[in-house]
């Protein structure tokens, strides 16, 4: 891939993105595990709590770019990122399993552990997006750290105003996701030898997984209008 490229650019703006919408839990974790400590200290555990998950989550994402040249696991990988996308967009995340630590040490240690337990959908998407591009991952997330640790309680506000950035994500998900399939060598080029077809099949990937999510989710709102109308009488 060259490095001045559109493709490289694209993809690279992909793992910026990614790493930003899937970051709304790590800024939850991290302001979790640090609640407990002093003032002076909570942003010690956030600096160094971040740097030890991020230098542990781009050891695991260039294993995993490393691991997806074995046959079949771009289509695995690709068929659980779907699934991702599906869950970023109808999950509710429960933190609170995440123990506040009373040291600085506990406070990183905790960010840290908690981050690489986590931390699966960030990697196998950047993975994803990089195609094999080793420099890709690791200026994306170089890249994205600065936002993540110091922008990512306004992300999370933005996300909550704007209900719409989480379907994009979403989005962004599934293609990157239908683009790990499509690229799976052991499918002989079914899917990326025809322009016509592996758009088509990225196009039909992308919206059923969104419509899926947005499906589930005024499903999930009825129920809860209908359980508080009956409560009411």
């Amino acid at each position: 891939m060259d490095f001045f490229s559109v493709e490289f650019f694209t993809s690279l703006a992909i793992i910026v993105f990614t790493d930003l919408i899937l970051a709304g839990d790590n800024a939850i974790v991290i302001g979790l595990a640090a609640r407990n400590l002093p003032k002076e200290q909570q942003k010690k555990a956030v600096i160094w709590g971040t740097l030890g998950a991020v230098g542990i989550r781009v050891i695991a994402t260039l294993l995993v770019v490393y691991l997806l040249n074995v046959p079949w696991l771009n289509l695995v990988g690709g068929l659980l990122l779907i699934w991702i996308a599906y869950k970023l967009v109808v999950q509710e995340n429960d933190h609170g399993d995440v123990k506040a630590g009373n040291t600085l040490l506990q406070s990183i240690r905790t960010i840290i552990i908690a981050d690489a337990a986590m931390g699966i959908d960030n990697v196998l998407a950047v993975a994803g997006a990089a195609h094999g591009n080793t420099v890709l991952v690791v200026l994306g997330l170089l890249i994205s750290v600065p936002i993540v640790v110091w922008g990512s309680t306004l992300f999370i506000k933005l996300i909550n105003r704007f209900q719409w950035i989480v379907y994009v994500g979403s989005a962004v998900l599934a293609f990157t996701a239908s683009k790990m399939i499509s690229h799976e060598h052991k499918l002989g080029g079914a899917l990326d030898s025809n322009p016509v077809i592996y758009w088509s099949f990225i196009a039909v990937v992308v919206a059923v997984t969104v419509y899926l999510g947005y499906w589930t989710n005024k499903r999930k709102q009825a129920a809860a209008l209908a359980q508080k109308s009956r409560q009411s009488h």
